[in-house]
């Protein structure tokens, strides 16, 4: 998002571009293995929000369609307007998924207008633009303003000169506004927004059946939790404390600080909804029955142990390898080599 306005000329759009280069792409590899991980542990989860958001997933994956093409092609040619057409590209490859995860995290919380039928058959009553409502925006700004963060205590870290002094007052921008955002989104959830709650017991043995419980909008109710379990304050805390963190670190340019911080309150703002709306994972607006939560609407449990046990042993093996990666490449982007053609991958 930051590529067309860190960088003002070819070069240092380079320069942005391979200080991700050599690893974006098995970053990317990360949203298809959550994808499948949805799948496999919540089936059910995985057919209603994939099937109702049709329009929105579809959006999103156009997006990181458009930014691999973006990467090999914006080099095919030297003329300006062609390369930047496709920086442009890039930074919608990078707003888009940005602002509709968080849409649909405002919309979730609000509840989605799906159902079963008796025979668990899944019907969503929503639409594309029924996604759009002030809530639903302002959790999607907040997401898009969290990651601009990111970038530029990113770009803080790998480049240098223009680019590094652009991004930080970017990055610096960004986390004054992630914070003032979030905390304008969890007053309107507070004031505005009713929370669900189960109103009878919660089987979390039995069947995968989410027909088998009641529930009833209470206001107030995605905030029990934080007042029953006083420790998940360390979620929004940590939301907060990050995106100030930051701000710190690319004002004091403190690079490695910025970046962890700014990684301490993505995970934050994140931990901070799923501590709200637990047991809930996806409630229903129009049948308050059929929302699903973390267990009637889980896989098996033959199925849950097999994924337990291939995550406990390939997830180390991923870390471990991801994490040789970025140690290797740790150095920051030489702009002197990016404009001799020697040792960039774009």
């Amino acid at each position: 998002m930051l590529l067309p306005f860190a960088g003002r000329d070819d070069n240092e759009r380079r320069v942005i571009i391979n200080s991700v280069g050599p690893v974006w792409e098995g970053n990317q590899v990360w949203l298809i293995l959550g994808g499948g991980a949805i799948f496999a542990a919540w089936p059910q989860l995985y057919a209603v929000s994939f099937s109702g958001f049709y329009l929105a997933m579809f959006a999103i994956l156009v997006a990181l369609i458009v930014r691999p093409v973006a990467f090999k092609f914006r080099s095919k040619c030297e003329e300006p307007a062609w390369r930047a057409r496709w920086d442009w590209a890039l930074f919608v490859s990078g707003f888009v998924p940005a602002l509709i995860f968080g849409v649909a995290i405002g919309s979730v919380l609000q509840g989605v207008p799906f159902r079963f039928s008796d025979d668990m058959h899944i019907f969503y009553d929503g639409s594309f633009f029924g996604l759009l409502n002030p809530l639903a925006l302002l959790c999607g700004l907040v997401s898009v303003a969290m990651l601009v963060m990111h970038g530029g205590a990113w770009l803080q870290l790998k480049t240098q000169g223009a680019v590094a002094d652009r991004a930080r007052l970017y990055g610096s921008v960004a986390a004054i506004v992630t914070i003032a955002l979030y905390a304008a989104a969890g007053i309107a959830l507070w004031l505005w927004v009713d929370g669900y709650g189960v109103t009878s017991a919660l089987p979390v043995t039995g069947p995968s059946n989410p027909m088998l419980k009641t529930a009833e909008l209470q206001p107030g109710a995605w905030f029990i939790n934080y007042a029953a379990h006083a420790w998940l304050w360390l979620a929004p805390g940590a939301g907060f404390a990050g995106a100030l963190l930051a701000l710190l670190g690319l004002r004091l340019r403190r690079e490695v600080l910025g970046l962890l911080g700014s990684a301490l309150g993505i995970a934050g703002i994140i931990l901070s909804v799923g501590a709200s709306m637990f047991p809930f994972i996806l409630p229903s607006s129009i049948d308050l029955p059929a929302s699903l939560t973390v267990w009637d609407s889980s896989s098996s449990h033959l199925t849950l142990f097999i994924m337990l046990v291939v995550t406990a042993v390939f997830i180390p093996i991923i870390v471990a390898y991801t994490s040789w990666v970025y140690h290797v490449l740790w150095v920051k982007v030489d702009a002197e080599a990016i404009r001799d053609d020697r040792g960039h991958a774009y």
